[in-house]
């Protein structure tokens, strides 16, 4: 059987070193694998606006051989009053195995879960779980640092409506990482533990800053601090560059406010690997679609073969 992921406090450590050592096989080798033989069914219901990661989960299907469906709630049932429930429940009976789930509500996945069974994989609920996010975060620091005990971490910005920083203050502790955080003080939450430093100390400090986007969506207009104050304030500015030490790497799950929370040049900067992030996604969601679909024999049968071609070949090495 398949495994749901609905988050990251449900990993194991070896979860998630199979994971990443599935991502690092998958970007080496994707172009040498043959797709399976049978048709497998996935769903991507985005029920709250994406970019990257829909496109990235498109893309891992379509890469896995996999027939993707793309739901769109403006022209379903749900505008009738079907229950989300038994959209999933009808889609289960016409054959989707996995449904890729992004949802503005929250506590929904986790019940749905018990009830069905097609695998759920959450592509961000709420503000509180965004998984594949912060697996594919991981996955990009440990290009660069390859051990997360001890490396210090800011996560800087919106915190407190950011799932990207919740699943990834989990996943990091998890890991042993010290993690610390700044921005304005209405933009901290107070569940999540960890010393609160001024931008220009947490940056100075990091060997990885990790950026937020400020969520207007979110916000019911209460902030009141203009883009450009907020950004001299709290953003991380083309000066302070001057400070940030020469080995740390800078993330953001974007869409970037450029200009806001980050400046171009900082966006752009040669220590910044926002856009290695959006590469980094599609290997690390082939990883849990395979996860999901459960890995059956026949699934697996057709890696093996083509990764014992590639052994032979000399084309295959995972890190």
């Amino acid at each position: 059987m398949g495994q749901h992921l609905l988050n990251v406090k449900e990993l194991t450590l070896d979860h998630i070193s199979e994971l990443l050592q599935r991502a690092a096989f998958y970007e080496k080798n994707y172009q040498y694998l043959d797709a399976p033989i049978r048709k497998r069914f996935v769903a991507n219901l985005f029920l709250e606006p994406s970019t990257r990661t829909k496109i990235s989960f498109e893309i891992a299907e379509k890469r896995l051989g996999l027939e993707t469906i793309s739901f769109s709630s403006a022209t379903s049932s749900l505008l009738k009053g079907e229950t989300l429930y038994d959209t999933l429940k009808t889609m289960e009976k016409q054959g989707i195995e996995v449904a890729v789930i992004r949802l503005k509500e929250e506590g929904q996945l986790s019940a749905l879960s018990q009830k069905l069974k097609l695998r759920i994989v959450n592509a961000g609920e709420g503000t509180v779980e965004h998984p594949t996010q912060a697996l594919l975060d991981l996955y990009t620091i440990k290009k660069y640092f390859q051990d997360l005990k001890g490396l210090n971490v800011a996560i800087i910005g919106d915190i407190a409506h950011s799932r990207v920083a919740h699943s990834n203050y989990h996943l990091l502790k998890k890991l042993g990482a010290n993690v610390v955080f700044s921005g304005p003080s209405f933009f901290m939450d107070k569940n999540l533990e960890g010393k609160v430093l001024p931008i220009d100390a947490a940056i100075n400090q990091a060997d990885v800053v990790m950026m937020l986007r400020v969520q207007f969506e979110r916000l019911n207009d209460k902030i009141t601090i203009s883009q450009e104050e907020y950004n001299k304030q709290f953003g991380f500015t083309a000066d302070r560059l001057a400070i940030l030490p020469s080995h740390s790497i800078i993330l953001h799950p974007a869409p970037v406010n450029r200009g806001m929370e980050m400046d171009d040049q900082v966006v752009e900067h040669q220590q910044s690997k926002i856009f290695e992030q959006v590469e980094n996604g599609v290997w690390i969601r082939m990883a849990v679609i395979e996860r999901a679909l459960g890995g059956d024999q026949q699934w697996q049968s057709s890696f093996k073969m083509a990764a014992s071609g590639l052994r032979s070949n000399g084309l295959m090495g995972i890190s």
